[in-house]
């Protein structure tokens, strides 16, 4: 999308926005702010309290008789002995960073490169987009689900918290700073977890209602969707269920294994959006807003288990605002507010400005009115973003292990079906090296796929495709510059067919 076209976006989102119907709310600066720093303090708290058990849990409740320690000091112990904890911040933050350099209209390229170059260490449908970054493709390619295989996984879920922050009661502005950022990496499931989490933190500048903020959020996403309709059966499982714990087990039973990235299919972790959403869910209408109760809530229904509870602290300290956080979970923050995450040169206090900042920006852009004590916000309603759906018309159905035979042993691998994912890694003492690995598909050469044994850099697989005729498949893989010392495995396949 270039910068024209961008702002003709802006301008009709204001045109919107201050339409008829819309209505004026009236907050102080300093309740803006204030908000605005439940927002990046919840969520670093909700981190915090969870990072002991992530994915300690996969397909299991956490139960009671699992103490969850918390303390004054636990989140500074985190930022001293395990700074990477931090992802669902220090990976917003380089968003908000480009924003505040390059301004509101930034364009895409220049979020996907800080992205992709950035310092941190990446997983899943990440670490495919920075994959298909370093290697040349641009976003929104690189969300695509073609491209990334993880499109649909939480990864966009867990750092769209900007969007909302800066977008106070306007659901539909939050949206739009979803969509170029959060095609970077997701595609489908995967930009509509951002979506709907970008919607509640915009509705949680004003509503003090959670159950209105969950379902009035909802709206954000197109009801003909799975994401919808998943979303849709758990809220209505949290009004029927008086126990979280037995919403859980009918959430389980009926999603538990529907989907998953190739990396856990038919397994029983799952770092899929929906799966992960539906925490997010119970924790704050079970916990109904009580800030302690929401965090264990959504930390106790297990998988990715420190994302969660910081989405839910996010947008319940977001609606609370910092003030009301009670003190016994919002001490630790003393201690660490003015410390700049890792990989990042910005505090929780700088995030909190610049956040505002951007806030007043974006509210006087859809016509809202600043003065030196208080903010007019002409708010918006919820609309649905357009349709996508990745796999769509085709869904995995089998997964085979190789015996992570290295590449050029692991012979010819055949497979009925319209899409296969070939799963494998290369490793090197040399992180420069860069492995080069032949695909031949039914006799033919269709690929070179270059492998970097960097860390920073891998590919997530060795080869994917989706476009094939349903039916027998055989592919082979050959090491096109073979070195001592280098290693290769290849784990296994996936395999897709028509629905």
């Amino acid at each position: 999308m270039t910068n024209k076209m961008r702002i003709a976006l802006i301008a009709l989102m204001t045109a919107v926005a201050v339409g008829a119907g819309a209505k004026t709310v009236t907050l102080s600066r300093s309740a803006l702010t204030d908000k605005i720093r439940g927002g990046w303090a919840g969520k670093t708290i909700g981190v915090a309290y969870g990072g002991p058990t992530e994915f300690k849990y996969p397909g299991r409740m956490i139960p009671d008789s699992v103490a969850i320690a918390w303390n004054d000091t636990l989140v500074r112990h985190y930022f001293d002995t395990f700074p990477g904890l931090y992802d669902d911040i220090y990976m917003d933050l380089t968003f908000v960073e480009v924003y505040e350099r390059l301004g509101l209209n930034a364009p895409t390229s220049a979020f996907a490169h800080a992205f992709a170059h950035a310092g941190y260490p990446l997983w899943a449908a990440n670490q495919g987009a920075r994959y298909n970054i370093l290697q040349g493709m641009e976003p929104p390619a690189t969300g695509y689900w073609k491209n990334n295989p993880h499109a649909d996984d939480i990864d966009f879920q867990i750092e769209a918290d900007y969007a909302g922050l800066m977008a106070p009661g306007m659901p539909q502005a939050a949206a739009y700073y979803t969509d170029s950022i959060g095609h970077i990496m997701s595609y489908g499931d995967g930009w509509y977890g951002g979506v709907y989490v970008a919607t509640m933190f915009s509705l949680a500048f004003i509503s003090n209602d959670v159950d209105y903020i969950v379902t009035e959020a909802l709206k954000a996403i197109p009801e003909q969707s799975y994401y919808h309709k998943f979303m849709s059966d758990v809220i209505k499982l949290c009004r029927t269920n008086a126990d979280w714990r037995d919403t859980w087990r009918e959430i389980e039973n009926t999603y538990g294994r529907h989907k998953a990235c190739p990396d856990n299919f038919r397994g029983k972790a799952s770092i899929d959006a929906t799966v992960n959403s539906a925490y997010v869910i119970m924790g704050l209408l079970y916990g109904k807003g009580d800030f302690g109760r929401t965090i264990d809530i959504s930390t106790r229904c297990g998988q990715d288990s420190d994302c969660n509870p910081s989405t839910a602290g996010g947008i319940l300290g977001t609606m609370l605002g910092y003030s009301n956080i009670p003190d016994n979970w919002k001490r630790c923050i003393d201690l660490v507010e003015d410390r700049p995450f890792e990989y990042t040169d910005i505090s929780l206090r700088r995030a909190t400005e610049l956040s505002t900042r951007h806030a007043l920006k974006v509210i006087a852009l859809n016509g809202g009115k600043t003065t030196a004590k208080t903010v007019k916000i002409k708010t918006q309603g919820v609309k649905p973003v357009r349709l996508e759906q990745s796999f769509e018309g085709m869904q995995a159905v089998g997964k085979r292990g190789l015996g992570n035979k290295p590449i050029d042993r692991v012979g010819a691998i055949r497979f009925n079906g319209n899409g296969v994912v070939v799963r494998g890694e290369l490793t090197a003492d040399d992180q420069d090296y860069v492995g080069l690995v032949e695909v031949t598909l039914d006799g033919k050469v269709v690929k070179t796929v270059k492998m970097p044994a960097s860390k920073h850099s891998r590919a997530n697989e060795i080869y994917c495709n989706f476009d094939l005729e349903d039916g027998d498949h055989t592919i082979t893989l050959r090491r096109v510059n073979p070195q001592d010392n280098v290693k290769s495995r290849v784990y296994g396949i996936v395999v897709y067919k028509k629905k």
